[in-house]
């Protein structure tokens, strides 16, 4: 078993300051981030303790709907929670994305816009033949698919992958959150796991 697949690992301050660096990537202008920011040292090491005792409870959900164009109602977690999520992330993370396929690009370091527009030339040239022939693409979207997944069936996927039960303890801390109505946040990212 890797050295860094351990909740230990996982809560050490290491970790959770290099989640709070990934956690703000983009970000760092956003009043949630900045609020954290403000007592930072303070707050991770609240969080530390939180999660070394088991006492880490996730804030309710804030939930509100973004057009562009396609409606979309978007859960977003407290900026707190995203850290313990990259947390999660950077210790299991390589654990699931090393079983993906080449050519999956959502939330993968290094496989961007860019990456897909080039995997989807290669094969729109290789399947048209290079535009020699028609060929037809299937946009899909399974609705509401986060929303209504069985959690203790994703929880049984976990456990096949990780041993650590205080790392399954979290994973279901953090499934078990739920959403808080309104908001009117501007930020979009939704939740985590989209496994």
């Amino acid at each position: 078993m890797n050295e860094n697949i351990s909740y230990e690992y996982l809560c050490s301050m290491g970790n959770l300051t290099l989640a709070w660096r990934n956690a703000r990537k983009g970000k760092a202008h956003k009043k949630d981030v900045l609020k954290f920011e403000e007592n930072l040292e303070k707050n991770l090491l609240e969080l530390h303790k939180e999660l070394i005792n088991k006492t880490y409870k996730p804030k309710p959900l804030t939930t509100f709907v973004l057009r562009d164009p396609k409606t979309r109602v978007i859960s977003k977690s407290n900026f707190k929670d995203r850290v313990v999520h990259h947390a999660l992330i950077l210790v299991i993370g390589q654990i699931f994305e090393r079983r993906f396929i080449y050519d999956s690009c959502a939330n993968q370091k290094g496989k961007g816009t860019l990456f897909a527009l080039k995997r989807f030339d290669y094969f729109i040239r290789k399947v048209t033949q290079n535009y020699s022939r028609n060929a037809f693409c299937l946009k899909a979207d399974v609705r509401h698919y986060f929303a209504e997944i069985d959690h203790e069936i994703l929880l049984s996927m976990f456990k096949r992958k990780i041993i650590d039960c205080e790392i399954i303890w979290l994973v279901r801390q953090i499934l078990s959150n739920t959403p808080q109505i309104g908001g009117g946040a501007n930020d979009s990212e939704a939740c985590l796991l989209a496994i």
